[in-house]
């Protein structure tokens, strides 16, 4: 069956291969990006929305629900990432990455979800992150955001079980996207040559794996099978097998070994 289907942060990566794929096998899909001006040419339709902005986001949803009458799947795929260490932090950095990754799914679906519920059925699918399961060194704040999509998400859940609601959670690995160059990176401003050693090393080896990640298309055809499902998982794991092992390695191995295996990985010695 045919839905309508709300893709946000669609202009660019995961969010711009989704909602192809999702146009390409004969849903109606709308794809939200900031500026309209940075989606031309594609198989959907275009819609303007910030996610950090409610008024923006109303309007949105107002828009579909007057063409379509009704939104059948949302997915919250908007997202941004800031690297920096987390024992210097400003405030304002963190707030900055929770605005985006955090309080623009709770605006979005807070949005959609009314519609939903009276309608008794639909689906919210969240694009978390491997990163949501296991702390990142020098991601801390990406990884801290998406650790509260997973609390929201199976919170959320629990609140829609007798409204005919699902919702889903897919947690990516790397991928070779614009995520990459488009990621903040704050100043290292400590005096401390041995912890900004082991910070280049760790922007190195984040940098390196997104480089070698799987195309945008692995993911989308993932959440193209979610959508066509009756009953959706919970959870799903996307990525290589190298790190979507990472979360049982987390569950088994004793505390001070799995952090000494991430930050080999990581370079800090």
């Amino acid at each position: 069956m045919k839905k309508v289907i709300l893709v946000t942060g669609a202009s660019s990566g995961l969010g711009l291969a989704t909602a192809t794929a999702l146009a390409a096998e004969g849903h109606t899909v709308y794809g939200t990006t900031r500026d309209i001006k940075r989606i031309s040419g594609v198989s959907f339709n275009p819609l303007q929305m910030d996610v950090t902005d409610d008024a923006s986001v109303n309007a949105a949803i107002d828009k579909i629900i007057k063409a379509e009458g009704k939104i059948d799947v949302l997915v919250n795929n908007a997202g941004n990432g800031i690297t920096g260490p987390l024992y210097s932090m400003p405030v304002d950095a963190a707030k900055k990455q929770f605005e985006v990754n955090f309080f623009g799914v709770v605006r979005v679906s807070s949005a959609v979800l009314p519609g939903m519920i009276e309608k008794k059925q639909g689906l919210v699918i969240n694009i978390g992150s491997l990163a949501g399961l296991f702390g990142l060194p020098y991601q801390g704040l990406y990884s801290a955001s998406k650790f509260a999509i997973e609390g929201y998400s199976e919170s959320l859940r629990m609140e829609l079980q007798n409204t005919g609601v699902k919702v889903s959670v897919v947690n990516p690995g790397d991928f070779k996207t614009d995520f990459t160059g488009n990621r903040e990176k704050l100043p290292f401003t400590l005096k401390n040559d041995q912890l900004k050693k082991e910070f280049d090393a760790a922007v190195a080896a984040m940098e390196k794996d997104e480089s070698i990640g799987a195309s945008p298309d692995k993911l989308a055809a993932q959440i193209c099978k979610i959508v066509a499902k009756s009953k959706p998982a919970h959870s799903y794991l996307v990525g290589a097998i190298g790190q979507t092992i990472v979360p049982t390695l987390k569950a088994i191995l004793p505390g001070p070994i799995f952090v000494k295996l991430m930050n080999d990985h990581y370079g800090i010695k």
